[in-house]
């Protein structure tokens, strides 16, 4: 029988629940909830800018992305061979998205299905099964701007798995070389390819021999990661183009130490893992692995391979947990580790519970427990999906007042209006001058045209940390914590406040005012700065070397703006304080 006959009406139920998932986009559309932290504050910008200003593919030392930190290198940005990249290039920026969450989630559905249905949940009597826990898997709340870095890691192991048991075929290669094409190299490139050798080399050790085919999948696996990333592997390791920032990263500084805090946090690993790979209870999966254990006494070589994961898991939990602290200790002798996070196997580990969810769910009778379990996982995930909570929200008209949807974040008619003020005033678009913001977040700016002093970045030039502290050492000076974390960290090159500390989201109906505002707007106008577009009023903006220049509002925008200029770029005669 085709295997579309067979997986027909469970697959179809399954697409029907996350198309109802996916419905609330749909019916929104701009005032759709868009996950903000790390994802709408940074990432949206980067394909945007990217395939807008055409350099998406302009990989030679000399390319930049100018609305970025004054020119930030083009090949400090993901790579352009990207069907990330080629989404933002062909729609707008929530358009893009919005498709590209569409096609990411349903591919994860697809693919857990058939790797569960191939290798985890055969029989004929858990195709719902498989369907269940693949719909459950698809509404994870997971970073979909990554692409199928998290949710698209079951085609990567369907192969893996093909290709390590028998001959294969040639989907399967097709699949693993496709894969670098829409995940992201520094999250899952080099911990795949450690997990898929490793399970090679306990084959090894077991006496199992070597599987080639599985070896050559991640040799092919690597090289076409190799190709992908040929900005980033030529920047760094061939032309060396910059010395990255992340050079200077101290994480020993930025988390607590002592065994206490490591131990928090390796078990905040395994009981919820981390939120760039998909933040959710594994309640279920352990109560399943609770309910199974009896059953599962009668076959030996299952508690065993359940038990090995579990082991696994509690590892990279561990490893995870201590990694600052680890990293603290070996940093000085080995500086170079300091620009790796070597903690990202845990982007493997939603893939494995729920390999060990599956496992447990196989070793209970077909009814109402293993129904009940598979229910209670999916209310899980879609509980915890902050975007998919927070759009319904939107359509009860409830919306939660901190959580703007994009229309109201990005706001592009505010925005508009401040470029107009500033082009009335001094006749210029947005590419003659370059600004810097205070109380939002500058990918904001970056989508409405600005051109950006300040940017929240992965990688980028230690040469411009340097540039861009004095502006805000005034800021930093009083406040040790974020003085670490520029120092330390520095990701968020923004400009900083002691009073609005880490609130990078001054909504307009907070109302907040800088009453001293220790900005250089000497340093600010060497770096070629000349506007600040502040969310919080600056009760003396003329201490910190700024005029006012314009207050502006929108009914439908999140942020209430102040326009500031600094002074020695004031032409002659301006009133202080006009406003557009």
């Amino acid at each position: 029988m085709p295997l579309a006959s067979r997986l027909r009406t469970p697959l179809a139920g399954a697409v029907l629940g996350l198309l109802l998932f996916l419905l609330p986009f749909l019916l929104l559309q701009e005032r759709s909830y868009v996950l903000i932290d790390d994802n709408l504050d940074a990432e949206l910008s980067v394909p945007f800018l990217l395939t807008r200003h055409h350099v998406a593919l302009d990989y030679r030392p000399t390319a930049v992305v100018e609305p970025i930190m004054n020119g930030l290198p083009r090949n400090a940005l993901r790579p352009g061979l990207s069907a990330t990249v080629l989404l933002f290039g062909l729609l707008d920026p929530l358009p893009a998205y919005l498709m590209h969450e569409a096609l990411v989630r349903l591919l994860a559905l697809l693919g857990l299905y058939l790797l569960l249905r191939r290798h985890f949940l055969r029989e004929p009597d858990q195709r719902r099964l498989a369907a269940g826990l693949a719909l459950a898997w698809a509404v994870l709340p997971a970073y979909t701007i990554y692409g199928l870095t998290v949710l698209g890691q079951p085609w990567l192991l369907l192969a893996f798995l093909n290709l390590r048991r028998g001959p294969g075929r040639w989907t399967d290669w097709l699949l693993v070389a496709l894969f670098p094409l829409w995940s992201m190299f520094v999250f899952i490139g080099p911990v795949a390819g450690a997990a898929g050798a490793a399970l090679l080399l306990l084959d090894w050790a077991q006496g199992r021999g070597v599987a080639w085919r599985a070896a050559g999948a991640l040799a092919l696996l690597t090289a076409m990661y190799l190709v992908v990333e040929y900005p980033l592997v030529y920047s760094l390791l061939v032309a060396k183009q910059f010395v990255p920032h992340r050079l200077e990263f101290d994480l020993g500084k930025l988390g607590k130490p002592g065994l206490g805090a490591g131990l928090v946090s390796a078990g905040r690993y395994f009981f919820t893992g981390q939120y760039h790979a998909s933040l959710v209870s594994r309640a279920v999966m352990l109560l399943a692995v609770a309910a199974a254990w009896k059953p599962l006494g009668r076959a030996g070589n299952q508690r065993r391979l359940l038990l090995g994961l579990l082991a696994v898991l509690a590892a990279v939990a561990l490893f995870c947990g201590f990694y600052p602290q680890f990293i603290e200790l070996v940093q000085q002798a080995l500086p170079p580790l300091r620009t790796f996070n070597l903690s990202r196997f845990h982007f493997l580990t939603p893939l494995l519970w729920f390999v060990v969810l599956a496992l447990s769910l196989r070793a209970l009778p077909a009814g109402g427990l293993r129904t009940g379990l598979v229910a209670l996982q999916l209310a899980l995930g879609l509980g915890m999906n902050s975007e998919w909570t927070n759009n319904l929200r939107e359509l009860a008209g409830r919306a939660a007042p901190t959580e703007p949807n994009y229309q109201a974040y990005v706001a592009p008619a505010l925005f508009g209006q401040v470029q107009a003020g500033i082009r009335e005033q001094t006749g210029l678009g947005p590419a003659a001058y370059r600004v810097a913001c205070l109380g939002f977040p500058p990918a904001v700016a970056q989508l409405n045209g600005f051109y950006t002093l300040d940017s929240y970045q992965n990688n980028y030039p230690v040469t411009y940390k340097h540039q861009f502290r004095p502006l805000i050492a005034g800021e930093l000076a009083k406040d040790d914590f974020l003085r670490t974390y520029f120092d330390a960290w520095g990701n968020r090159c923004y400009l900083f406040s002691a009073e609005l500390g880490k609130d990078f989201r001054v909504a307009a109906f907070q109302r907040r005012v800088v009453q001293d505002f220790a900005f250089d707007a000497v340093a600010f106008r060497k770096l070629g700065g000349r506007f600040v577009l502040s969310a919080a009023r600056l009760a003396a903006p003329a201490r910190s070397g700024l005029v006012a220049r314009g207050e502006f509002s929108a009914r439908t925008a999140y942020w209430h703006l102040y326009l500031y200029e600094a002074q020695s770029a004031i032409q002659r005669g301006a009133p202080a304080g006009a406003r557009p």
